[in-house]
């Protein structure tokens, strides 16, 4: 196989929703793209069969690329039959074992990248399984003490200090050492992963007016803008701490590769606003290549045939070109 044609381990996520649905349509509109489903080959049948589409459910072989009208599957068994949906805590655990799996063939250099369909996190939860998202369990499975959730779209990245937190425990934690390790990974990301020489970052304050000069809050003077002076005194090119109500105009947005936002809500609804539909969540600081769609699981319209495999595709395209950036192992 050629470099252009890395191969993509991809799990469809909760199996009562959309994603054995939208990978189904990936394979079926994408056969330019190597694909590896992990996920259960029955399942993944079942959703072809209700898209009425032509597509054979193969075992993955080593070594080969999919035929076309072939969907490769490393076979992963639910333990009863998804009902579209209608989430079973009780697939909680294949849930997670797809990740593995998939991490798994990444580890070992059999597949390039991972890319993940959509996880519902309260079903995990209520299976007894704690679990805060993606990002956070991946890191644990690559043992691997911070990594950073970038959400992507055409014209801006951002970049998130702190993910799924409730507001109020947003302040006390970002800590000068979370902020900076957050930057480093960030340029280091853009430079090994994206191919851009000298990254240049928006830092985004914390507080409104970046704090107005401790008037609205101490966080951007006292943690935030020493973190960006150290980096800066090491040639990092950042500006910040940018208000956000500023930093996403689009002069501001042109003089840089990505934004560093403090907080979940921060950043994403502006990046969402952007680029819904075409927007990557992609979790850097990982010894692997992991991208993700920017939805949910879709529950209402699961069985449907009405879900678009768009963000999906963007998520397979964006990892397949970083897979080519950083040289991984191929198929």
């Amino acid at each position: 196989m050629s470099a252009a044609r890395p191969l993509l381990a991809i799990t469809p996520g909760e199996p009562a929703g959309i994603g054995p649905e939208i990978v189904a349509k990936l394979v079926h509109e994408h056969p330019e793209l190597n694909l590896l489903a992990v996920a259960d080959a029955d399942c993944m049948r079942r959703a072809i069969q209700r898209l009425q589409l032509s597509i054979d459910v193969v075992p993955w072989s080593p070594g080969c690329a999919p035929a076309t009208g072939t969907m490769s599957c490393l076979d992963v068994q639910l333990p009863s039959t998804e009902r579209p949906g209608q989430p079973n805590p009780d697939h909680a655990p294949y849930v997670l074992e797809t990740l593995r799996q998939a991490v798994g063939m990444i580890r070992s250099g059999r597949a390039a990248a991972l890319v993940t369909g959509p996880v519902h996190k309260a079903v995990i939860n209520r299976a007894g399984i704690t679990f805060s998202g993606h990002t956070e369990f991946l890191a644990r499975l690559a043992g691997v003490g911070q990594v950073v959730m970038m959400l992507a779209a055409p014209g801006l990245r951002v970049a998130l200090v702190t993910t799924h937190l409730p507001l109020r425990a947003v302040a006390d934690s970002i800590t000068p050492q979370r902020l900076e390790q957050t930057i480093r990974i960030t340029l280091g990301a853009l430079h090994h992963q994206f191919g851009i020489d000298s990254p240049r970052l928006q830092v985004l304050g914390l507080n409104p007016h970046a704090g107005e000069g401790g008037y609205l809050g101490s966080e951007d003077d006292q943690i935030i803008r020493p973190v960006i002076e150290r980096l800066q005194a090491e040639g990092a090119l950042i500006e910040g701490p940018v208000p956000a109500d500023t930093a996403f105009n689009p002069p501001r947005l042109q003089r840089c590769d990505a934004v560093v936002a403090m907080y979940h809500d921060q950043g994403l609804p502006v990046l969402k606003h952007m680029g819904f539909g075409r927007s990557v969540n992609i979790t850097l600081g990982l010894p692997f290549i992991r991208t993700s769609v920017d939805h949910g699981t879709a529950l209402d319209i699961a069985g449907l045939g009405r879900a678009d495999a768009g963000s999906l595709y963007q998520a397979a395209h964006t990892a397949a070109a970083m897979a080519a950036v950083r040289h991984l192992p191929q198929c």
